[in-house]
Parts: C-alpha cells; structure tokens; sequence
C-alpha cells in the first residue's frame, strides 16, 4: 500500500508498468508481488479479488508480464516469454468478435467494394420485393401440414451447393484435415474429404481432426442479418447416405449478448455403410447444448425462433477419408409429438452445487 501510494498507481497494472518504466524489477521481490495480488484490500479490483487464489506467477505470465519467478526469494529478471493461460478459455466475460478471432486479413480497396456494392444493388431490390411479396401471400396453414415435409434445403446443383461453406482444421493452420461439397455422380450433394488426427508441431494446438459444412447466414435485403424461424415444425428430417461414421447435426442459435454468440445445440448422426439410403427424423427435444465445444451443464431446449445456422460436422477421431452424400434437409411437422426437452434438469440447494 506505501509502494502504491507513493507512485500513485490505482490499478496492479499501472503499478507493473511503473516497474518496468523505472527500471525497478530487480527492486522488487516476488513476495512483495504476491501480497499485492492475494490481498484484496490492496486493489478494488473485481478481477483480482476474484482470482486471488491463483498464485501470483501464473497470473503474472497470463498478463504477458515480462519476468519469471524461479523460487519465492528469487528477484525478477526480464524475459520474452510466450504467455499461456491457467484455463481453457482465455476470455472470461467479453468477446472481441463473434468468429472467435477467426477472421478474414484480406485487404480490399475501398473502390473495389464500392463496384461490387453498385453491381449487388440489383439483386438486393429484387429480393425486397420476393420479401414484400412473401408477407402478404404467407400463410402458416399451408405452410406446416402433419406428416408432410418441408424441404428447407435441396442439393444437387452448383447453385444449391454455393449456399454452404466447408470449414476444416487446415483451413487456419491448425491441422491437415480437409474437405470439400461437390455434386455426387448420382446428382446429389457429396461431402466428402479426409480426416487427419495429427496435430501441428506449433506448441499451441493440442488437438486436431475435424470438418465441418455449414449453411450461409439468414439474411434479409441489403445484407441484413434474419433467423431462421421453425417454431412451427417440430422434427428435422435429413436424407443422406453414408459410410458408417457417425456425424454431428448443429443448431446455432446466436443471440445478442457474446455469451450466446457460440451457443450451438447438436445431435449425433448414425449413419450405415451401404448403396441404401436413410431417412433420419430427429425431434428438436433431443438436441442438446454446448459453447465452445464444451456440452453446458444448464441445458435449455432450441430456440427455434433463433436460429442462424446449420451445419454437419464429422470429428470421430478416426483418420481416413469420408463421404456423406446428402439428397435433402427438411422440416416436419408432427402433432403427436409433445415432447419440450428431453433431458431432465435438477435444481439443487444452493449449499450442495452452484445453481
């Protein structure tokens, strides 16, 4: 408290970079470091008084602070090191973007976008007035009859197979797995590719090994963001052909804070070797949610009126080509399904387990 009083330093990170602006890291022992860390009455900071458990080296590294601490009695030396976290996530409570860093570093010239923005105005009015149109022709009794099935998304042509984009682990330099959506000879949409497991001598992946085919964004005219509204239909119906491994079927539901920006509900995918076809019919109860890769333990059933995306993911860890060969996806409406969620939730006291 003396040491922060005297350089006027309000938080622990003006306090480091008085240290290192001053020269003073040989000054200073880690256990002068620690106390500022551990104690919460040295800092009103939410963040430390949260995390004061963890041990004053490993948050130091995390915060990129260029020093090491080999013993309690050592002193700090400057260093270059990579810094690493204590935990999976890196980002506790904010988002920088909703892609997760995954972004686009292609530069483009500001008159280049505005030829391709005039050459899109065309397409963009047209689809205003299919939207303008569809309002007030639309019409929810002919829409979702029982028994019958919707077609939401037909494969076959290169027209219906631009509405996808294919994603794998090389496509960021995070594995070797690749894969592509072309038409089969049958005239169906093929997903196929390779697999690969092995991971890339980086330091920084751990795992790897996965492929993924996702539907575009729904989008209104004018490059608007819209959902996919499928309150009325009760089941997802896929007729695919496969080679016997099992797939995974993805909701994404994106909402409008960052902490729903990955929320995607999922449901495995069997699939049987063979020339037969299958005809899967899966309830929306029975999908499941996850962040991240991570199945959530507050589960919650599909916000159907939500959705952003679908996708078709294959990660089973087994190394080797695939093929899935897709004919349609649809929408069905069941009356006799009454089902809301599958998966049954506890509610414990508050002094047994976190509710």
């Amino acid at each position: 408290m003396k040491l922060c009083s005297y350089v006027g330093c309000r938080t622990p990170w003006d306090l480091f970079s008085w240290i290192r602006n001053e020269n003073m890291a040989n000054t200073l022992t880690s256990s002068v470091i620690k106390t500022l860390f551990i104690n919460p009455c040295c800092f009103q900071n939410p963040y430390i008084i949260a995390t004061r458990n963890l041990s004053a080296a490993s948050l130091l590294i995390s915060k990129s602070i260029p020093c090491t601490i080999s013993n309690p009695n050592s002193t700090f030396k400057h260093r270059n090191k990579k810094s690493f976290h204590t935990s999976t996530c890196s980002k506790t409570f904010w988002e920088r973007d909703p892609k997760g860093g995954y972004v686009s570093k292609e530069k483009r010239s500001t008159i280049k976008t505005i030829r391709e923005g005039l050459g899109e105005l065309k397409n963009e009015i047209q689809l205003w007035k299919e939207e303008v149109k569809e309002k007030f022709e639309f019409d929810p009794l002919l829409l979702c009859r029982p028994g019958e099935t919707d077609i939401f998304w037909q494969f076959g042509t290169e027209a219906s197979n631009s509405k996808w984009v294919t994603t794998a682990d090389s496509d960021h330099n995070e594995g070797f797995s690749t894969c592509e959506l072309v038409t089969s000879p049958a005239g169906k949409g093929l997903f196929r590719g390779n697999l690969c497991t092995a991971v890339p001598k980086d330091g920084k992946v751990k795992k790897a090994g996965y492929c993924n085919m996702r539907c575009t964004r729904a989008r209104k005219s004018f490059k608007r963001d819209s959902f996919y509204d499928w309150r009325m239909y009760t089941h997802l119906v896929i007729k695919v052909r496969g080679d016997g491994r099992p797939y995974f079927l993805n909701i994404s539901t994106m909402g409008y804070f960052d902490v729903f920006w990955n929320d995607v509900y999922h449901y495995a995918l069997y699939t049987r070797g063979g020339p037969y076809w299958q005809v899967s019919k899966v309830p929306f109860s029975k999908f499941f949610l996850s962040s991240k890769g991570r199945i959530q333990d507050k589960q919650a059933p599909v916000n159907l009126d939500r959705v952003s995306h679908f996708g078709i993911s294959l990660g089973d860890k087994v190394e080797g080509p695939f093929q899935l060969e897709i004919d349609y996806i649809g929408l069905e409406f069941d009356p006799t399904h009454t089902e809301e969620f599958a998966y049954e939730m506890y509610q414990l006291p508050k002094f047994i387990a976190a509710n």
